[in-house]
């Protein structure tokens, strides 16, 4: 008889390379933690297939409201559309990439005239950006033909699948949560 302590991690004895029977709790537990990781690889699965179409989602909805709008800059917009006016760096920090990087889409922003600055009224050296209403009236346009969009998808859905579904994501982006700062919270529209 094999002891445990010349038996393999798979199970097998390494002496005779038979398996070494499992007991039924532990066989249980391999069957659990089996279903659990193929339950986490299907839900991987299918979130990078919601990320890689909301991607796509994001690129037209970026071309609809101006034909040369990068996706990072609809991003901008959108947030500009939570949040109200904010300073430049704030901006930035709410996103998290990089000022030159966000004053480089700005500044394309604000020469298509759908954002303008203004001086901040807490810090008269500061600017706040801030959506004109250009940029307003188009971004109403583009969610109003999202929400549209989204209805019919969603409209075989019961209201109770439709509460599970946002109950769920809730759930998960509240897990993510502990790994971003408050920025990335802010961004999310926390």
């Amino acid at each position: 008889m094999t002891s445990p302590a010349s038996a393999s991690p798979g199970g097998r004895s390494a002496e005779s390379g038979t398996a070494a029977p499992l007991s039924p709790e532990v066989e249980a537990e391999a069957e659990v933690e089996a279903d659990a990781e193929a339950a986490i690889d299907a839900v991987e699965e299918q979130l990078g297939v919601m990320w890689r179409r909301g991607r796509a989602i994001n690129q037209n909805l970026a071309r609809k409201v101006h034909p040369e709008l990068e996706p990072a800059a609809y991003g901008l917009l959108m947030v500009l559309v939570r949040n109200g006016a904010m300073r430049l760096t704030d901006l930035a920090a709410c996103i998290g990439v990089g000022k030159p990087s966000v004053s480089r889409q700005i500044a394309f922003l604000e020469q298509i005239g759908l954002v303008r600055k203004e001086a901040d009224p807490s810090d008269g050296r500061a600017q706040s950006i801030l959506l004109t209403e250009q940029g307003q009236a188009r971004l109403r346009s583009v969610h109003q033909a999202r929400k549209t969009a989204l209805h019919a998808r969603l409209a075989d859905w019961s209201t109770a699948e439709l509460e599970q579904f946002a109950s769920l994501i809730a759930k998960l982006n509240q897990d993510y949560e502990q790994d971003f700062g408050p920025a990335e919270a802010h961004a999310a529209g926390k």
